[in-house]
């Protein structure tokens, strides 16, 4: 008897330790078929992972009349404009959204608002926003951008735009 239960003390522990010895591993998404792959452990893609993270910050333009900054900073997974206002300063974000926020221009007479351009859930139909740097207010000003730049009065911004639905392109002014 007693050896009996030495036995399936023996085989439970035999088979606990086995599976307790099994490596979490990342799954494939649903919409993939994987065949001869082998698995990826769940530490190995933890590990991998810190190598995609990163963080770094670019100059995106300057204020026309104070010692301010518009930087580009990614903190996360995308990067966002954040506003430097001395040297040496922190970093104030200014735009929050899910998709990056690369480049953006202070309004050349005066700066106060931003205009800055951003893509839409990854479809490149990168699109105008104004920033008021005042009350924070963000508003859509186009659809479908190729390009911005200010006139020459530097009141006015122009952009060429290319629709949707064919491959006519047509620029338009914004003031």
């Amino acid at each position: 008897m007693k050896k009996m239960a030495l036995v399936i003390a023996s085989v439970l522990l035999a088979c606990a330790s086995a599976i307790a010895g099994q490596e979490a591993v990342v799954a494939p998404p649903e919409t993939l078929v994987v065949e001869g792959v082998p698995k990826i452990p769940a530490s190995l893609a933890e590990t991998a992972g810190r190598y995609g993270a990163y963080r770094n910050a670019a100059l995106v333009d300057w204020h026309p009349t104070k010692r301010t900054l518009l930087v580009n900073t990614r903190f996360a997974e995308t990067p966002q404009l954040h506003l430097v206002s001395l040297p040496g300063g922190e970093r104030h974000q200014l735009t929050f959204f899910q998709d990056a926020v690369r480049v953006g221009r202070f309004h050349p007479n005066g700066g106060d608002y931003i205009v800055f351009s951003k893509d839409i859930s990854g479809g490149e139909w990168y699109q105008l926003y104004r920033l008021d740097l005042a009350t924070g207010e963000i508003t859509l000003l186009t659809d479908g951008n190729r390009g911005t730049a200010w006139g020459r009065g530097r009141t006015r911004a122009t952009r060429s735009r290319t629709h949707r639905r064919g491959a006519r392109a047509r620029t338009q002014i914004y003031g």
